[in-house]
C-alpha cells in the first residue's frame, strides 16, 4: 500500500467533516417526509467516508482528537421516540452503533473510530434501503417497477 501524503489525510478528513456535519444537519432540520429514506442513505455514505479517511489518517500517523462526550446524541429525527420509520432491529443496532461512536470518539484511536463510524454507515445504509421499501409500499414513495418501466421505454 502506497504510503498516505499528510497533507492529503488532512485536506480528506476536513472534506469528510465537512460532509459528516451536512448530513447531521440534514436530520437536525427535517419535517417527518418522504427525504427520510434518502437522508439515512447520505449519513450512511458520510460514515463510511469518515471510516474510510479515518483509516488513511492513521496511516499517515495522526491521531483523532477527541471532541465529543460519550452521550452525545442524533438529531432528533434520529432518536428512539421520534416516531422513525423503518424495522427495529435495524434501529436497534443503527442505536448501537451511535453509542459505539461516541464512546470511540472520546479517545484518539482512529482505528477504533474508523470501525465505528464503519458500523454506523452499515446500519444506516441498510435502514435507508428498509425505510425506502417500506415508503415504496405504503405510496409515500412512488414504486420502482415503474420507474424501472419507464426508463426501459424511454
Amino acid at each position: 500500500m502506497a504510503k498516505v501524503d499528510p497533507q492529503q489525510a488532512q485536506t480528506a478528513f476536513a472534506q469528510a467533516q465537512k460532509h459528516w456535519r451536512e448530513a447531521i444537519d440534514a436530520h437536525r432540520t427535517a419535517p417527518p417526509d418522504a427525504g427520510f429514506s434518502a437522508r439515512l442513505a447520505v449519513l450512511a455514505q458520510a460514515a463510511l467516508e469518515e471510516a474510510r479517511v479515518c483509516l488513511e489518517a492513521d496511516e499517515a500517523g495522526f491521531e483523532w482528537p477527541p471532541h465529543r462526550s460519550a452521550n452525545s446524541e442524533p438529531p432528533p429525527e434520529l432518536r428512539p421516540g421520534s416516531g422513525r420509520r423503518g424495522p427495529d432491529g435495524l434501529w436497534r443496532r443503527f442505536d448501537l452503533a451511535v453509542g459505539e461512536l461516541g464512546r470511540a470518539a472520546t479517545g484518539r484511536d482512529l482505528q477504533v473510530v474508523a470501525r465505528a463510524y464503519q458500523e454506523l454507515g452499515e446500519a444506516a445504509g441498510e435502514l435507508a434501503s428498509a425505510v425506502e421499501d417500506e415508503d415504496r409500499k405504503s405510496g409515500l414513495l412512488p414504486p420502482l417497477a415503474r420507474a424501472r418501466a419507464q426508463r426501459r421505454t424511454a
